[in-house]
C-alpha cells in the first residue's frame, strides 16, 4: 500500500493506494499540496482507500442525488449510517463507487474505465470527503471565482453563466497586481485564530488553476447580470441566502448541514457580502473593487 499524504486549507488527510493500476499519476492537481508526512499531532481530516479489488458488502438506499459541477452523483444511505455515493463522469459512465462513514472521515474506493474516468471519479470523491468530512469543522468548499490583491482574497458568487469567471478575469486585466487564487471550488474556513480565511484547493472547474495558497478574506460578491452597474451591500438575511447555497452540502445530512450553516452564519459576522448587477466591463470592476476593499 503507497500511503500519499495532502494538507488543503490547513487540513490533512491520507489517500492509500492499493493496487498498481491507481497512483499518484490520477492527481496532477492535488501535487502542489502534497506532503511528505503530516507533522507530529496534527490529525486527519480523512483517510480514503483506492483499492479496485474492494467489493462492497452491501448496498444501501437511495436518498438523493449531489450535484457536483453540473454532474449527479447517486448518493445512498447504508444500514450502520454511511454512505454510498456513485460518481458518474460527464457523459453518465460510473466511473467510481465510494463508501464512506457517516462523518466521512474514512472511505474506500473503487475506480472503473480508462484513466481519464478513473481520475474524473478519484478526484470528484476527494472533492466530496474533503466537504462533508470538513463540515462541522467551520470548514466549507465554496462554488466560486477567487481573486486576490493587497493579500486579501475576494470571491464571486453564482450560478453557473452569470458571469463569475469572466468578472474575475476582469480584474486581472483592470486591477494591478492581483492574481487568481482558484476559479471554482476554494476552500472557505474560519481558521482556530477567528479569521475567516480562503484557500486555493485541487479543485478548479474548467480553468486549472492549482495553487497552494490563502488569504483572509475581504469580501464576498454576488453576481447578476444586468444591463448596467451597480452594487450594494446585502443584509444579513440576504447575505446567507446567498452564501449557503454556493457551498457544497448534502442537505438530508444533519450534521453537514448545520455545520455548514454555521459556518455560513460565522462568516457573515466577519466578512461583508456585496451584490452587484452588472456588465462585464471596466466600470463593474472598479465597482466592486472599490466597495469590497474601500479604496476606490
Amino acid at each position: 500500500m503507497n500511503r500519499m499524504y495532502y494538507r488543503v486549507g490547513r487540513h490533512n488527510y491520507c489517500v492509500n493506494f492499493c493496487d498498481e493500476k491507481n497512483t499518484t499519476a490520477l492527481l496532477p492537481s492535488s501535487e502542489p499540496f502534497r506532503l511528505a508526512e503530516v507533522p507530529e499531532g496534527e490529525p486527519l481530516l480523512f483517510e480514503l482507500n483506492v483499492d479496485n479489488a474492494w467489493r462492497p458488502s452491501q448496498n444501501g438506499k437511495e436518498i438523493g442525488q449531489f450535484d457536483c459541477g453540473g454532474n449527479n452523483h447517486g448518493v445512498y444511505l447504508l444500514d450502520d449510517g454511511g454512505y454510498q455515493i456513485i460518481v458518474s463522469d460527464i457523459r453518465g459512465r460510473e466511473c467510481c463507487l465510494m463508501q464512506a462513514t457517516a462523518d466521512f472521515s474514512l472511505a474506500t474506493v473503487c475506480l472503473n474505465g480508462n484513466e481519464l474516468m478513473r481520475s474524473f471519479g478519484l478526484n470528484n470523491a476527494l472533492m466530496m470527503m474533503y466537504a462533508f468530512a470538513g463540515a462541522d469543522k467551520m470548514t466549507a468548499l465554496m462554488h466560486a471565482s477567487v481573486i486576490r490583491k493587497d493579500g486579501r482574497g475576494y470571491l464571486c458568487l453564482g450560478v453557473s453563466g452569470t458571469g463569475k469567471s469572466t468578472h474575475t478575469q476582469n480584474w486581472l486585466k483592470y486591477i494591478p497586481d492581483t492574481d487568481l487564487m482558484n476559479d471554482d471550488n476554494p476552500v472557505v474556513r474560519v481558521c482556530d485564530d477567528g479569521v475567516a480565511r480562503v484557500f486555493g484547493s485541487p479543485w478548479s472547474g474548467k480553468t486549472p488553476c492549482y495553487r497552494n495558497v490563502e488569504a483572509p478574506i475581504g469580501g464576498f460578491l454576488q453576481l447578476k447580470q444586468a444591463p448596467y452597474n451597480k452594487i450594494r451591500r446585502m443584509s444579513a438575511i440576504e447575505g446567507y441566502a446567498s452564501l449557503l447555497p454556493s457551498c457544497s452540502v448534502m442537505k438530508w445530512d444533519r450534521r453537514d448541514y448545520v455545520g455548514t450553516s454555521d459556518t455560513v452564519s460565522k462568516l457573515l459576522e466577519l466578512v461583508p457580502v456585496f451584490f452587484l448587477e452588472n456588465l462585464p466591463n471596466e466600470e463593474a470592476v472598479r465597482m466592486s473593487y472599490g466597495a469590497m476593499s474601500g479604496k476606490e
